[in-house]
């Protein structure tokens, strides 16, 4: 049986940083869910109640999206190796834009001021709940490393085109709703 909890504590913090990969999960009121799965290394968690990952430029900003419209956001984290655990983050999010005051600071205090190529943007989560439950169902599968297409590709695009990039690819998510994107790029200038 699952159980609740109002905060995360130790154990689910180590339980967490032990992980190479999270799943995100965002809505708006109408239209599509989105799911995607991010790596551990760009998440931190800040306190007992708060969580932020670095989010790198992609094909699409569903999660952006949805936080502007709705602010729901669900992570999710399993155990594919060791004991069966499955952690999920409940609360609600929202964008830090790149090259704001907040996220230059969390850049700095949380990240040593490494920005990786590709940088779009933080996110941000309240929790404002935590579910485990069993995960005995959830496969063994061995972590062979990271993927480093996304950020080869961001480096030889640099940040001028990846700036157009976001502009023509990331305003608007697949059901029309706006980003935020602008907000960020127009800061980059």
């Amino acid at each position: 049986m699952g159980k609740q909890f109002s905060a995360m504590d130790p154990a689910h913090r180590e339980f967490i940083e032990r992980q190479h990969i999270f799943f995100n999960a965002s809505a708006a009121a109408e239209g599509r869910i989105n799911l995607s799965p991010r790596d551990v290394a760009s998440l931190r968690v800040l306190d007992a109640n708060t969580v932020v990952y670095l989010d790198l430029t992609g094909s699409g900003n569903e999660t952006a999206a949805h936080l502007i419209a709705d602010g729901r956001l669900t992570l999710m984290f399993c155990a594919f190796e060791g004991a069966p655990l499955i952690l999920r983050l409940y609360g609600h999010g929202r964008v830090v834009p790149r090259h704001s005051t907040e996220y230059d600071a969390l850049l700095a205090s949380h990240y040593n001021n490494i920005e990786p190529p590709g940088a779009r943007q933080i996110i941000h989560l309240t929790v404002d709940s935590v579910q485990t439950s069993c995960g005995m169902n959830v496969p063994f599968y061995e972590y062979v490393g990271e993927r480093d297409q996304l950020l080869r590709w961001a480096a030889v695009k640099g940040e001028a085109a990846l700036d157009e990039y976001r502009l023509q690819k990331n305003t608007r998510s697949i059901d029309g709703l706006p980003t935020g994107i602008e907000q960020a790029v127009s800061l980059s200038k």
